[in-house]
């Protein structure tokens, strides 16, 4: 139990260090990942589900060749394609603006120190380190964060794609 409590005060002293803009970047990280897995949510257990429903109305149609079946068969795949896209937008706008977080981090820090400056002058180093700190671990931690979303933001974009071919494919014309 001694590793929680360590563990509880070395989170609070990175979190004191690094600012107010820290916190912002903690949630909006929660809300990147919270998106991520809701798409492999659905990519794992509705998606198949939505498909197969797609095809059977597909295969319920006597007619696959008029001007009204075409229609409907784009109709089903563009229903598809917007459940699959759902959030990817988001995701990807998350991962853009995470490390523009950390740069306002970067700023506030900078502020600090010259703040600190201004009252005590450049002699002090110890009294500017906070704000050097403040400067520096916010934009680490937006970089880290931006870059833990970017595989997943690609990986689900391709797979999203992926699902509509393969629902185009199974929804051919006879």
């Amino acid at each position: 139990m001694i590793w929680i409590a360590e563990s509880y005060a070395a989170l609070r002293d990175f979190f004191e260090a690094g600012g107010d803009v820290l916190w912002a970047i903690l949630v909006v990280t929660i809300l990147l990942w919270t998106f991520i897995l809701e798409r492999y949510w659905y990519f794992r257990l509705i998606q198949p589900r939505k498909t197969r429903e797609a095809l059977e109305k597909w295969n319920a149609m006597s007619d696959h060749d008029s001007w009204y079946a075409r229609e409907y068969r784009e109709r089903l795949l563009s229903e598809i394609r917007v459940d699959a896209s759902q959030f990817i937008i988001y995701i990807k706008t998350i991962v853009a603006v995470l490390p523009l977080l950390g740069l306002l981090g970067t700023v506030t820090g900078m502020i600090q120190v010259f703040d600190v400056m201004t009252v005590l002058g450049t002699g002090n180093p110890r009294a500017m380190a906070g704000g050097v700190s403040a400067a520096t671990i916010p934009t680490m931690s937006g970089m880290v964060a931006a870059l833990s979303g970017l595989y997943f933001a690609a990986s689900l974009d391709k797979r999203a794609k992926v699902e509509v071919e393969r629902a185009a494919d199974l929804l051919r014309y006879h």
